[in-house]
């Protein structure tokens, strides 16, 4: 591997995915693909021996998923750049992995030439935001639109996407590393900002918000 190429290694649950990526990847004089990870924890685990210059990670994993992988991986190198390559076109999201401290967001759709281009502005330092995203989140800004989605904190947001995709208070207070108890704390908050008696009303908030699949 000729020096000088910027490191990434892929963070993704599905090998068809990371293969896909990394043949794209390879096409570039100056990308180097120098490692891959199917989840979160193994992304936690392994990028500090690997040293990537840029994590290139789907948000949405089984066990701890991206958002709390990049908690956890920027809790160990803060300077650590990552980009986020998602399914999920919605601004939500974008939102909330640039506040959790990622330097770019972009959808699976984009084309090859536009990946390569996110990795090497992100590298540089440079925030990276799809065109459409920056687009959507613009406007929403200038017309002050609000989802109550985002009155959320950070970990209740996690609670509330886990639940969502029905997970019960102990398995996320697994995932999470906390008690049941402060999950069921961070659920009651949920329900009062959102409006919401049950689970399957914040399910059904979450599908129409796009933040998970119906």
């Amino acid at each position: 591997m000729s020096t000088g190429r910027i490191k990434v290694m892929l963070v993704d649950d599905h090998a068809v995915v990371r293969m896909g990526f990394k043949l794209l990847l390879q096409g570039s004089p100056d990308i180097a693909v120098v490692g891959e990870a199917q989840s979160g924890e193994e992304a936690v685990r392994l990028f500090q021996a690997l040293a990537p210059d840029v994590l290139v990670m789907d948000i949405s994993m089984p066990g701890i998923g991206g958002l709390e992988a990049i908690d956890r991986v920027l809790a160990k190198k803060p300077q650590q750049k990552i980009l986020v390559l998602s399914a999920h076109e919605d601004v939500m999201y974008a939102r909330r992995v640039l506040k959790a401290g990622a330097s770019g967001y972009l959808t699976k759709r984009s084309a090859a030439e536009v990946l390569m281009e996110a990795i090497r502005a992100v590298h540089k330092g440079q925030l990276y935001l799809e065109p459409l995203i920056a687009q959507a989140m613009a406007v929403e800004q200038v017309s002050g639109s609000k989802n109550p989605v985002d009155a959320l904190s950070e970990k209740e947001f996690k609670v509330f996407i886990a639940l969502a995709k029905g997970k019960s208070v102990q398995e996320i207070a697994d995932v999470m590393s906390l008690s049941p108890r402060t999950i069921g704390t961070h659920l009651y908050n949920i329900k009062q900002k959102l409006n919401a008696s049950n689970s399957a009303e914040l399910a059904i908030i979450a599908i129409r918000a796009g933040l998970v699949e119906p």
